[in-house]
């Protein structure tokens, strides 16, 4: 396989700095628009998911421009629902993502010799597990 350019990364990065914008946007929207009691706990966490969706945009910013490169301000579509188990369902999905993302841009990271980088991402790569393991809880998985 191929080294990964720092531009490719960069790319890459961007990428994942949009869809953090995205789940910003959808865990505040989710949160507000969840009904039932049942529902109350992880509202509370979903708006701890938002702000930490922040903070992880503002890490992926400030490397990307670390980088060489301009941190996009572009960002997926979010999901949403007037189901409240299908809007978990979209919030895990978009974590498991991430999840997944993470991994492989820790590997890139490593491959470039950037573990500063890398290590900015293992911290975000561990709040988007806590966030998977609230929303399965959530779900009664």
């Amino acid at each position: 396989m191929a080294k990964i350019t720092k531009k490719e990364l960069i790319k890459l990065l961007n990428k994942d700095l949009g869809l953090e914008y995205t789940a910003m946007v959808q865990y505040t929207q989710h949160q507000g628009a969840l009904k039932g009691a049942m529902y109350q706990n992880i509202q509370k966490e979903l708006i701890i998911h938002a702000q930490e969706e922040l903070a992880h945009a503002t890490i992926l910013a400030s490397q990307i421009d670390y980088l060489g490169g301009v941190p996009t301000v572009d960002m997926p579509p979010a999901s949403s629902s007037r189901d409240s188990v299908t809007m978990l369902r979209q919030d895990l999905a978009g974590e498991n993502d991430a999840i997944a993302r993470y991994i492989q841009r820790i590997k890139q990271a490593e491959e470039l010799n950037l573990y500063h980088l890398a290590q900015q991402l293992r911290t975000i790569l561990a709040m988007e597990q806590e966030h998977a393991m609230d929303l399965e809880q959530a779900l009664g998985k």
